[in-house]
C-alpha cells in the first residue's frame, strides 16, 4: 500500500512540475536570439538594399555593428529610451513609401514580433564578432526538404564519381542525387540539407568525406562537410554572402580550397574545420580553383578575366594572366608547373606560361568553356555548344568530340581505370537541361543517358 501512495505521490509531482512548465512558457515569452532569430530575418529581407555594396538611404543591415549605425536620416535604427525604434518604425509603417522592405510584401506579423521582442529585451548581440557579415553570425541552417518528385529537371552544375566508381553524384535542389553507375543509372540515394544550389562538389582523398559548395545566388553561399557513408554533416565551413562557385582538396595536405562569388578565396583545414588563409586578389566572382599536381601551386579563374597563380604556404601572387579579356571559367596547371591551360567566355582554350603570364597558343572551341577536368596530357571540356571535348594537349588539338546533349554542357567528371585499362574508365557529363550522360570513352557512345531528376 505504501509503495502505491509513493507512486502515487511521484506522479503528481510530475505532473505538477510539467503543468508548471507549461503555465510559465505561456506567460513568459522565450527569448530571442538576434544570430538565430533576429539575423536570418534582415539578410532575407534587407541585405539586398543595405549592404556594403548597396547602402539605401546609407543604412547598413549587413553586420550588427552596422545595423547600429544610423542612416541619412541621423535617426538611431536601434531603440532609444521611451521612443520607438527606428527599424521597427519603418518596418511596421502604414504609409507603402516609407515602410520597409521597399517595393516588396511587408515582414509578417510573426517577424515582427521576433524583432519587437528582441529590442525590448535590450536589443543584445550574441554572436562573437559585432563586425562579423550577417551569413557569418547566423546558427547554421537546416534546409527545407527537397520534393518528393520534381516538377521540371535542375540544370546539373556539379557531379562527381564515388571513390569506388560504383556511384555518380549529381546536383539537385537543396540535395545530391546518388545515382548507379549500373543497373541502367537507378537513383539509389538522396543527400538532403544542403544550399538551395549546389556548384561544387569533391571527395576527399580518404574517400568518407564530399564537401558540397553553392547556397543561393546574391544572399548565402557556404560549404558543408557530409560524412559520405551517412550523409551527416559534420560541419559547415566559409560561409559567404554569396554562393560557393568551386572547390578542390588539396592532392597531398588536407587542406580544401575554396573559390566564391565574393571575389574571395578560402583555404580550410579538412581536420580541425577552421580557415587558414583568405587570399583576396580578384576583383570579381572566383569561378574556378585548381591545385598543382605537387600542391605548391593555385590557380583561380575569375569573372574579372583574370587568372591567377598562388603560391600555396605563403598565399604570395605568382603570375596574372589576362589574356582572355572576358569571364573565365576553368584552369588547370599542368604537371610540369610551368604551364596553365585555362578556358571561358572567349570560346578559347589558352595554354600560358607561368613565368611572365605569356600566352603559348590558343584553341578555338566554338563554344563558352566550363570547368576542366585533365587526366595526364588529356583534357576534357564541357562547352555551352552541347559538346564535350577531349583534347590531346601534347598536340594542342582536339580529338574527340562527345556529342549527344541537347543543351549547354555545364559539368564532366572522370575517373581513370586500372593500369591505364580504357575499358574501366568512366566520363560522364551533365547539361543545363537536368540531362545526364555516361560515356564510353573508346568509341564516344553514351553507355546510358537520363534527366538527373526524381
Amino acid at each position: 500500500m505504501m509503495r502505491l501512495v509513493r507512486q502515487f505521490t511521484n506522479m503528481t509531482l510530475g505532473l505538477m512540475w510539467i503543468t508548471s512548465l507549461a503555465c510559465a512558457s505561456e506567460t513568459t515569452p522565450m527569448s530571442v536570439s538576434f544570430r538565430s532569430d533576429v539575423a536570418p530575418i534582415l539578410i532575407d529581407n534587407c541585405l539586398a538594399c543595405h549592404s556594403a555594396k548597396k547602402a539605401e538611404g546609407g543604412y547598413r543591415v549587413d553586420s550588427f555593428q552596422a545595423l547600429r549605425q544610423p542612416g541619412d536620416s541621423g535617426l538611431s535604427p536601434l531603440a532609444i529610451p521611451g521612443q520607438v525604434s527606428e527599424l521597427l518604425r519603418r518596418m511596421t509603417c502604414v504609409d507603402a513609401s516609407e515602410r520597409m522592405p521597399a517595393e516588396s510584401e511587408p515582414l509578417t506579423e510573426v517577424q515582427i514580433q521576433l524583432i519587437q521582442r528582441w529590442l525590448e529585451a535590450g536589443g543584445k548581440f550574441d554572436g562573437d564578432d559585432e563586425a562579423q557579415t550577417l551569413t557569418l553570425v547566423v546558427t547554421d541552417v537546416h534546409y527545407p526538404q527537397p520534393p518528393d518528385k520534381y516538377p521540371h529537371a535542375v540544370p546539373i552544375s556539379a557531379a562527381t564519381f564515388s571513390p569506388d566508381c560504383e556511384q555518380l553524384v549529381t546536383s539537385g535542389y537543396h540535395e545530391l542525387l546518388v545515382w548507379s553507375t549500373e543497373n541502367n543509372a537507378q537513383l539509389v540515394r538522396r543527400i538532403t540539407n544542403v544550399g538551395q544550389r549546389v556548384y561544387a562538389v569533391a571527395f576527399s582523398a580518404d574517400g568518407q568525406t564530399l564537401a558540397v559548395g553553392g547556397g543561393e545566388p546574391g544572399k548565402s553561399g557556404e560549404v558543408r562537410l557530409i560524412d559520405y557513408p551517412s550523409g551527416a554533416i559534420k560541419a559547415v565551413v566559409s560561409r559567404t554572402n554569396d554562393v560557393v562557385l568551386d572547390l578542390a582538396y588539396h592532392p597531398i595536405e588536407n587542406v580544401l580550397a575554396i573559390g566564391a562569388a565574393d571575389s574571395t578565396i578560402r583555404l580550410v583545414d579538412g581536420g580541425t574545420f577552421e580557415t587558414i588563409q583568405t587570399i583576396a586578389s580578384h576583383a570579381d566572382w572566383v569561378t574556378a580553383v585548381a591545385w598543382s599536381e605537387d600542391g605548391t601551386r593555385l590557380a583561380s579563374a575569375s569573372r574579372d578575366k583574370s587568372v591567377k597563380i598562388h603560391e600555396r604556404t605563403s598565399g604570395q601572387l605568382i603570375a596574372s594572366y589576362l589574356g582572355h579579356g572576358a569571364a573565365v571559367r576553368g584552369v588547370s596547371i599542368l604537371a610540369d608547373n610551368q604551364q596553365v591551360v585555362s578556358v571561358g567566355a572567349d570560346n578559347k582554350l589558352h595554354r600560358w606560361n607561368v613565368d611572365g603570364a605569356k600566352k603559348i597558343s590558343e584553341l578555338s572551341l566554338a563554344g563558352e568553356g566550363y570547368h576542366l577536368i585533365r587526366n595526364g596530357e588529356r583534357l576534357f571540356v564541357p562547352c555551352s555548344d552541347r559538346r564535350l571535348l577531349q583534347i590531346d594537349l601534347t598536340k594542342n588539338t582536339i580529338v574527340n568530340e562527345f556529342l549527344g546533349h541537347q543543351d549547354w554542357v555545364l559539368t564532366a567528371c572522370y575517373r581513370s581505370g586500372a593500369d591505364g585499362d580504357t575499358g574501366q574508365e568512366l566520363l560522364a557529363s551533365g547539361a543545363f537541361d537536368g540531362e545526364v550522360r555516361l560515356w564510353n570513352t573508346a568509341d564516344r557512345t553514351a553507355r546510358c543517358s537520363w534527366v538527373a531528376k526524381p
